[in-house]
């Protein structure tokens, strides 16, 4: 009996792990496409020839479809089961991919963007799946080091997707910006129509490869995961008829917005930002990518410090002090030195949705699914805040638009101190 306990729990463990890499894999796809935005800012704002406010509806509608797909993601999941959902997430997120062409030949923003929130559509479903699922997966108190380490593979995809895509889409548009606004109306629609069209080849290598995916994913041997409530949950649950009495998750969701808006102003603003200090953007479009490694080294640190020598708790304290440092050092200087902290940034943003998700959903109990829908309809934060900073830098200037990250972390602070110690009886 006591051998074949033992043979169980290995094929377990190794379920388990078969288990993560398939979720790992899944994350390097979020980091890829959703960091693919950062070069789509910059280059759309000058193919299409568009001001800030415009051209950070990239991250709007890419965003959005978070909020809008969140409970409808959770419906199809529990409809079509785990795995053929994520099949369907990557599907879709193909098609959103393949607008490209039809965008790229028009010049239409509007198709640009209609793609990027069938994208986005397809990645709420994934996200829908993939974060419960990562906690569920061993300890609730390891949780934030396991969403860490899917944090790695997001990272490493993030930090390769835009030097790729910004090396084919980016290349001489300094040159480019210059040349055009000298040159007649026909020359010059000719020229805007060129640079429309570097995108197509790109985004359909990307929706073949997502294809490719999809059917892997359909014919992997990834299990059903149900949750399991512990008698903490179930106590916490009892007597509870909605998830609005539960005062811990409902702060968590907005700090949980207000994070995912700063995480996006962080990365996907740098690029814009370092051409506004006066850095050419033939080093400017490698930015995005220092601000994914700083969050990589802070996915890091919470992958070797927590829970050993750190609790979830502290290491969002720490996140959202540093942030606020980096911050304000940001705003008091200029040149690479004022980019380099705003690069900064993304290593007080690392172990932000780490530790904030597992508070957010802890106690839960049958509301748990309930909860994780209301989680990531909060990733629409990173729809609204970009477009808010937008607005401010077209109004004053881009540094000085860094100031609505301020009271972002400082709404951070108090979920980590306070906010998510709240509880109903």
């Amino acid at each position: 009996m006591s051998n074949e306990t033992l043979t169980i729990t290995a094929g377990e463990q190794q379920s388990i792990k078969r288990s993560l890499v398939i979720i790992g894999l899944l994350f390097s796809v979020f980091g890829f496409v959703t960091w693919l935005s950062s070069v789509l800012i910059p280059y759309l704002k000058l193919a299409c020839e568009l001001n800030n406010t415009q051209a950070y509806l990239v991250a709007f509608a890419l965003y959005i479809s978070y909020f809008v797909m969140a409970l409808p993601g959770g419906w199809i999941l529990r409809k079509t089961g785990f795995k053929k959902g994520i099949s369907l997430g990557l599907a879709i997120m193909a098609v959103g991919s393949l607008f490209f062409i039809p965008a790229a030949l028009s010049r239409a923003y509007p198709v640009f963007l209609t793609g990027l929130f069938v994208q986005g559509a397809g990645l709420s479903i994934l996200q829908t799946a993939s974060n419960p699922y990562v906690t569920i997966l061993g300890p609730r108190k390891t949780a934030a080091r396991r969403i860490s380490v899917m944090g790695v593979c997001n990272g490493v995809a993030g930090i390769i997707a835009p030097i790729v895509l910004g090396s084919v889409i980016l290349k001489d548009t300094d040159a480019l910006s210059h040349k055009i606004a000298q040159l007649d109306p026909v020359t010059k629609l000719t020229e805007l129509n060129a640079l429309a069209h570097r995108v197509i080849l790109p985004y359909v290598i990307m929706a073949i490869v997502l294809l490719i995916l999809a059917l892997l994913v359909h014919y992997s041997g990834l299990p059903e995961v149900e949750e399991e409530q512990d008698e903490q949950d179930m106590e916490a649950a009892t007597g509870k008829k909605s998830i609005f009495q539960f005062p811990h998750l409902l702060i968590g969701a907005f700090t949980l917005f207000l994070y995912v808006g700063v995480e996006v102003i962080s990365g996907n603003t740098i690029i814009d930002y370092g051409s506004y200090q006066g850095i050419p953007m033939v080093t400017a479009k490698f930015f995005t990518s220092m601000t994914l490694t700083a969050m990589l080294i802070g996915y890091l640190i919470g992958i070797i410090s927590i829970p050993k020598f750190l609790s979830q708790e502290k290491a969002l304290q720490y996140s959202a002090l540093t942030g606020i440092l980096f911050l304000l050092c940001a705003l008091f200087t200029t040149g690479y030195l004022s980019v380099l902290f705003i690069a900064l940034l993304g290593l007080s943003n690392a172990l932000m949705w780490p530790a904030i998700w597992p508070l957010a959903i802890s106690n839960l109990g049958r509301f748990t699914k309930t909860g994780s829908s209301l989680l990531i309809m909060s990733i629409c934060g990173g729809a609204l805040l970009p477009l808010a900073y937008g607005h401010f830098a077209d109004s004053y200037n881009p540094q000085k638009a860094y100031w609505i990250v301020a009271p972002c972390y400082l709404m951070i602070l108090y979920y980590s101190i306070r906010g998510h110690k709240i509880r109903t009886r």
